[in-house]
């Protein structure tokens, strides 16, 4: 297995689903507050931050039923999407969203110190940018996000 390097001592955190990977997934169930807003899920929060904020895309996301429907919204009006989004946006828009999620919820606090100095990875098999990619050679960008907020909160 080869993935962006080398993991130190093998000790990882796979997440998407199981123990620590409800938390950190974009899919579950904690509401985040994010512009002004509170959001079902940190996915609805991410996929509308593609769109002009107000649009009725903005709007069709913030009200979805569940974070899929979130995605597929937004993956249906990909043709809309901000121009500046790929190039200088949506990383941004992670962190914050992310970040926003850690500060709100004492629970993810507490689940992430104890995923101690683990490599957290996200365990996304389709993923090659947000995850680890059907070959493990991903770039694992939320799990980097998440390896931050951990460094910066707990020293680890």
């Amino acid at each position: 297995m080869k993935l962006y390097g080398k993991v130190p001592n093998g000790n990882m955190v796979l997440f998407y689903a199981g123990e620590f990977g409800y938390f950190m997934s974009n899919f579950s169930a904690f509401m985040v507050e994010y512009n002004g807003l509170l959001w079902p899920t940190s996915e609805h929060a991410y996929q509308a931050a593609k769109f002009d904020v107000g649009s009725k895309i903005y709007t069709e996301i913030y009200t979805a039923r569940s974070a899929h429907i979130a995605l597929k919204l937004a993956i249906k009006n990909s043709d809309h999407v901000r121009t500046d989004w790929d190039s200088c946006v949506k990383v941004k828009a992670m962190e914050a969203i992310v970040t926003a999620k850690h500060d709100q919820h004492e629970y993810i606090q507490r689940k992430l110190q104890e995923t101690g100095d683990a490599w957290l990875i996200e365990n996304s098999q389709t993923d090659s940018f947000w995850g680890r990619g059907p070959d493990w050679k991903g770039r694992n960008e939320l799990g980097k996000i998440w390896m931050k907020i951990r460094k910066e909160h707990y020293g680890t």
